[in-house]
């Protein structure tokens, strides 16, 4: 007889796993909504959301998993519990008993002998990975890329540690974020009685970081939905920062208003994919040079609004050499006066002028700093 135990729980992440893979919900958004209406007990809520972020994350990794025992098609039901189950058995170590009864329990119809079948194979087989993007289950093109821009070691150690759960960090005023980003802040260097503009702020904790430093600062980023969270942050913290609706390429502030600037810069992301389960399957192979056109974009209006002496600093969560020494390149040759500011201080590594992060206890990311010249020559 079929154990029954943690039939649920399975039945739901599966139910999540194909609205993300089949019909490409975010999982962020599909999976919440899910547990909220389910009558699942707090501890299989945490299970299934292991599950489903685990399962999206390792996707690749699971599907090689299961194909070496499928013999036809199977229906996309029996497919995200093939996977879910290869998840559970190689990566949570769960009991095969456990796994394969539980995930078989869930799965309807004819598609149980199925389950039954390959994930008691996957229990019992031992694994030779085609190659290390099917092993750390991404695309082969973010590999590639990190493995040459990075070397091998320090792309293998940033990709292995993107498959762990972000940690959660907490500042000593109760907002969440990651140390990376409040590195970001430190490097600003803003003091009290400085004038600084965050261009794309949202959620609002580089913002309520830098306020906190007696700094008055204004926030401010595009979307809608965006600028309200940044508020809401913001009014949660009681912090003194006005929000306002705009595109960072054409802010509506007169030139040369404020001591500092920052871009915190939308990018790839490859920096920080551990925090978003389903990013590297939506990020595309263009994506970064596409973004880096908007970023060029974004430093040239920021830095009309920087006051001669005043520092521009740049940040991206990723790692990709064409959104940071390229970015800084290109603003060099159209702003040959600007002051390259050395690296800061602290967990940066450089390279050249540009600073950054491996991911570790925090996100990956890299930064780069200019200065305006006191004259306009």
């Amino acid at each position: 007889m079929t154990n029954t135990s943690g039939v649920p729980a399975r039945r739901l992440a599966i139910k999540a796993l194909r609205r993300i893979v089949d019909d490409g919900a975010y999982a962020n958004l599909a999976l919440p909504p899910l547990l909220d209406r389910s009558s699942l007990d707090e501890r299989d809520k945490r299970l299934v959301t292991e599950l489903v972020y685990g399962t999206t994350r390792m996707l690749r990794a699971c599907d090689f998993l299961v194909d070496r025992f499928v013999l036809d098609e199977v229906d996309p039901e029996v497919r995200a519990a093939l996977r879910l189950g290869a998840y559970q058995l190689h990566y949570l170590r769960v009991p095969s008993h456990a796994a394969v009864d539980a995930t078989v329990g869930a799965v309807k119809g004819r598609g149980k002998s199925v389950v039954n079948a390959v994930l008691r194979r996957v229990a019992d087989a031992e694994v030779a990975w085609p190659d290390l993007a099917t092993e750390l289950s991404y695309p082969d093109w973010i590999v590639a890329l990190l493995t040459k821009e990075l070397g091998a070691e320090k792309a293998t150690r940033a990709l292995v540690t993107m498959n762990e759960a972000a940690s959660v960090h907490t500042r000593d005023d109760g907002y969440v974020q990651d140390p990376a980003s409040q590195l970001v802040a430190d490097a600003v260097e803003a003091k009290a009685g400085h004038r600084v503009i965050d261009l794309c702020a949202a959620p609002g904790g580089k913002a309520t970081d830098l306020a906190s430093r007696g700094a008055a600062v204004i926030a401010s980023d595009l979307r809608p939905n965006r600028v309200r969270l940044t508020k809401r942050n913001i009014d949660g913290l009681g912090a003194a920062v006005p929000v306002v609706t705009a595109d960072g390429r054409q802010p509506p502030f007169r030139a040369g208003t404020f001591d500092r600037v920052l871009i915190d810069a939308p990018c790839s992301g490859l920096g920080s994919l551990r925090r978003r389960a389903d990013a590297r399957w939506r990020i595309e192979a263009d994506a970064p040079a596409r973004l880096a056109d908007l970023q060029f974009d974004l430093v040239v209006a920021g830095l009309d609004l920087v006051k001669p002496g005043g520092t521009l600093v740049f940040s991206v969560c990723t790692l990709t050499n064409v959104e940071s020494t390229g970015v800084l390149a290109a603003v060099r040759e159209h702003f040959p006066t600007l002051e390259l500011l050395p690296v800061p201080a602290g967990s940066w590594e450089a390279k050249g002028a540009v600073g950054y992060l491996l991911p570790d206890e925090h996100d990956g990311m890299s930064i780069w700093r200019v200065r305006k010249p006191m004259s306009a020559a």
